[in-house]
């Protein structure tokens, strides 16, 4: 291999499962997990704490330039408060997405992304992770999924947490989801040209995990017999 940091995107639809496979598989190779969806989140909940409609504006920048973001191995960081659990309410599943499409946005945290793989390379999941974040990513995966898929997990962890919810919203919620991700102008969601498409629909995270390792593997194992012939 050349020795570069290794870097894993992957990209998909909200509720595909991008981030539990993401965790389980950054552990397994012994590289850290980046949640750029916790990131996206947490500025959501800091900009709608403060009024700030999701439109680009002087005072939308001048939030962006003054808000304290920290990612660790366990806790979301905002103003130095943990907001793990703040940030995976209804509330933000509704407005992250206005948010996220804003380049303004993208582009406060593009470089703090990018900066974090330089060190031990990550596991990275998102919607633009292949194809804007780390377009040189040694491994491209893009999870899919059914909405109703995707609504039946959703609503089965709201029930988790106690949270009262229908199964019609929260499918609605998701297809709504993914009409704002595939059409924003900014970083839309798509599937890169040369990342490998997976579907979850009936797989458990145990069976997917195995998937994307292998095809890891597979990638690496190429990787090193290319640089071998050279």
């Amino acid at each position: 291999m050349t020795g570069r940091p290794l870097i894993v995107a992957i990209d998909g639809p909200a509720g595909a499962g991008k981030s539990t496979i993401a965790k389980r598989v950054a552990g397994s190779l012994g590289i850290p997990y980046l949640d750029t969806g916790a990131l996206y989140r947490a500025l959501a909940l800091f900009l709608d704490a403060r009024g700030i409609p999701p439109v680009e504006c002087d005072a939308l920048y001048s939030a962006l330039q003054e808000v304290s973001l920290e990612i660790t191995e366990k806790e979301i960081l905002l103003e130095g408060k943990n907001v793990g659990a703040e940030i995976r309410a209804p509330r933000i599943d509704a407005i992250v997405s206005a948010y996220a499409s804003l380049p303004m946005v993208r582009n406060r945290l593009l470089d703090l992304q990018r900066e974090q793989g330089k060190r031990k390379g990550l596991v990275a999941d998102g919607r633009d992770m292949a194809t804007v974040v780390f377009p040189d990513a040694q491994v491209k995966i893009f999870l899919t999924a059914s909405a109703e898929e995707r609504a039946r997990r959703r609503f089965l962890e709201l029930k988790e947490r106690k949270e009262n919810a229908r199964f019609e919203d929260v499918l609605e919620q998701i297809r709504e989801r993914d009409r704002a991700d595939s059409s924003r102008s900014a970083a839309p969601l798509r599937k890169a040209d040369d990342a490998v498409e997976l579907s979850t629909d009936g797989l458990t995270i145990g069976e997917v995990t195995g998937e994307v390792l292998a095809i890891v593997r597979e990638i690496l194992n190429k990787e090193n017999h290319n640089d071998a012939v050279q």
